[in-house]
């Protein structure tokens, strides 16, 4: 019987096409775009199976809490691994498949985009399957996936010889083409490249060395110099710095004799803009995609999605409009893919929305700005069961903490006690103080910042069990 199938989930890129609700500090891989979970759980999800062993996680350093925490509410046990920086998809792939290797060295790993949805995940691993058999004759096998028009976001993939049963060779391998290209490339039977991969951990590796030697040598360092911090499997950051910073379509698929591929037969999108998600999303009688509290009025063919504020539209047609807390856009359709211009722009900028949401999310939890004046800033504070802020003082400002819900276990210099619900406690300017969530449901409250300064760097940590500085 054949060993399970290492999947290696890929989940350290930005997705800022899908701005304002996808950006640097909590990207899309992570939010709920459609359903009830994240592309990243959904992506586990499908993994969960017979066919498949304990995944591989490869995320940034600051979503690696956020990956165990969304992997537990599944009950899935992940690996979860720390690449110290953004390298592109090359590096931090090489890194998983060596860790794939030192785990079974016969290892026949699936690697994923963890922001790719895929709408049938049962067809999914029956072309799991089938590509298995030509990984084992030593191929990278990808998955194509029959375009149903032309896209100039995506590569595209011309079928070959067969291998074996489902399984053909690459004739041609190609980014992402002009629109007159793409036109052609459906014409003449090309796939899409769906971007994910099949194939035997030595195979991979082998390649990486023959074409990107520095590369693969530097995916070897960083694991063998990795170190493990709170669970967590940490790269070596010097090791890892060493990689160039490539996609793995253009290290090895581009240029390897072994590509393979497998016409997948499942609905998939790698919702890499707006109108991507417009393609795949449930519409409503006039062909629009809602999400949150939205209202249209003789509207049609339009993404609308709120993150909180009542958005409506009115008398328009083939238009983008995304509203969260402190950001709004507005684009027609045909120009979702421009959003990562704009994104370019506001950061040339230094506006903090191009990176940061309102919500800010922390290894114990969260907390988000509600008002803010030029002495006193309210928050909204959520601390998950477990999760304990660091031991901390404050030089120029007080904090009063009213819970709302659940129990907190505050610590005010020697003195430790619990508020509840509908209590509240004042912490003075200069105080050791400690927050923590000992309970079963998450504690919330609302905390009032007062003081001459209120900047997040107003705050010296004396310890911190996650080991932040």
């Amino acid at each position: 019987m054949s060993l399970p199938i290492i999947p290696i989930l890929l989940a350290g890129g930005a997705g800022t096409r899908l701005w304002p609700v996808s950006r640097d500090a909590l990207p899309k891989q992570f939010l709920t775009l459609l359903g009830n979970r994240s592309t990243y759980q959904e992506t586990l999800l499908r993994v969960r199976d017979a066919r498949f062993a304990a995944p591989i996680v490869i995320t940034g350093p600051n979503f690696h809490f956020f990956a165990r925490r969304q992997a537990e509410e599944l009950g899935i046990d992940a690996t979860v691994v720390i690449e110290p920086q953004r390298r592109d998809s090359g590096p931090a792939l090489a890194a998983a498949t060596v860790l794939a290797r030192k785990r079974d060295p016969q290892a026949v790993v699936l690697a994923l985009a963890a922001d790719h949805v895929v709408l049938d995940p049962a067809k999914f691993r029956l072309a799991c399957e089938a590509g298995r058999a030509g990984a084992e004759r030593g191929h990278i096998v990808t998955f194509g996936i029959k375009p149903h028009e032309p896209k100039t976001s995506y590569g595209y993939i011309l079928p070959g010889a067969a291998i074996c049963a489902g399984v053909h060779a690459v004739a041609k391998f190609v980014e992402k083409p002009d629109m007159a290209t793409a036109a052609r490339y459906v014409r003449e039977g090309y796939l899409w490249n769906s971007g994910n991969f099949l194939f035997r951990a030595e195979v991979m590796l082998s390649e990486l060395a023959r074409f990107e030697p520095e590369m693969a040598k530097a995916a070897e360092g960083a694991v063998e110099r990795a170190t493990t911090d709170l669970g967590f499997l940490r790269l070596d950051a010097d090791s890892f710095a060493r990689a160039p910073q490539k996609s793995i379509d253009y290290a090895v698929m581009e240029r390897t004799d072994r590509a393979a591929v497998v016409v997948g037969e499942f609905r998939w999108s790698d919702i890499g803009s707006w109108d991507a998600l417009f393609d795949i999303a449930a519409r409503d009688a006039d062909g629009n995609v809602p999400h949150g509290p939205t209202v249209t009025m003789d509207a049609h063919r339009c993404v609308v999605h709120s993150d909180g504020p009542l958005t409506a539209l009115i008398g328009v047609d083939d238009l983008i409009v995304v509203a969260t807390a402190d950001a709004v856009m507005v684009a027609p359709r045909a120009r979702a893919e421009d959003v990562k211009e704009l994104v370019a722009r506001l950061k040339a900028e230094a506006r903090p929305q191009a990176t940061d949401h309102r919500r800010v999310h922390r290894p114990w939890g969260y907390y988000e700005s509600i008002d803010m004046g030029e002495r006193f800033q309210v928050k909204r504070i959520v601390v998950v069961p477990g999760g304990m802020l660091s031991l901390q003082k404050h030089r120029h400002r007080a904090e009063h903490w009213v819970v709302v819900r659940g129990t907190a276990e505050v610590t005010i210099g020697e003195t430790s006690r619990s508020v509840h619900e509908n209590e509240s406690i004042f912490i003075p300017i200069g105080s050791v103080h400690r927050l923590a969530n000992q309970g079963k449901i998450p504690l919330e409250l609302i905390e009032v910042q007062t003081g001459s300064y209120l900047g997040e760097d107003d705050i010296e940590r004396l310890d911190d069990i996650y080991k932040r500085r």
